[in-house]
């Protein structure tokens, strides 16, 4: 059996190194729709994306982020010329696994529409210290939200990685 959705589900690669123009906003556009499709805890969709394109905000992210890394003279965000920041309200219970599917749902339609993508980690810390809280306050966010991820799109610079293959147990039936 094949089809489409699992076609790009086994295709779908992180990318790391991408080219400096701007993604269309026709691409974005249905990236962020398909992120508010992702199931949440009961219907309450308590994340949010903020989608950042502006230079100066996507160097300060990447700095911050660096700096959490331990290695501020990288740049985490790998040049990607859009981030979405995805948050959700951690008084929500399902907080973090919610926002973990928006972040699976806008990694598999940027590549169904030919957009590179790469889940970015430290979300949370950033958010959680005071530079991020100032960054919500500037967002008009809410500070009982938290960070889940950063999802970073681009065109693709070169050849996506070849896929792993998958391990022997990954699959268990009881």
């Amino acid at each position: 059996m094949t089809n489409e959705t699992l076609q790009v589900l086994k295709e779908r690669r992180s990318i790391r190194k991408y080219r400096p123009e701007q993604i269309s906003g026709e691409a974005l556009d249905a990236i962020l729709e398909a992120g508010t499709w992702a199931p949440t805890g009961k219907g309450r969709q308590s994340p949010i994306m903020v989608v950042v394109q502006d230079a100066e905000t996507i160097a300060r992210l990447s700095r911050l982020n660096a700096q959490i890394l331990g290695n501020p003279d990288s740049d985490p965000f790998y040049g990607a010329p859009t981030v979405i920041v995805v948050l959700a309200d951690g008084e929500n219970p399902n907080w973090f696994a919610d926002g973990s599917l928006v972040m699976g749902n806008l990694m598999n339609a940027a590549w169904s529409v030919g957009i590179g993508s790469c889940w970015i980690n430290r979300a949370r810390e950033l958010f959680d210290m005071p530079e991020g809280k100032a960054l919500l306050r500037e967002w008009g966010v809410a500070e009982t939200y938290r960070g889940i991820g950063n999802c970073i799109l681009g065109y693709a610079d070169g050849p996506a990685p070849a896929p792993k293959p998958r391990k022997a147990d990954y699959i268990r039936r009881v």
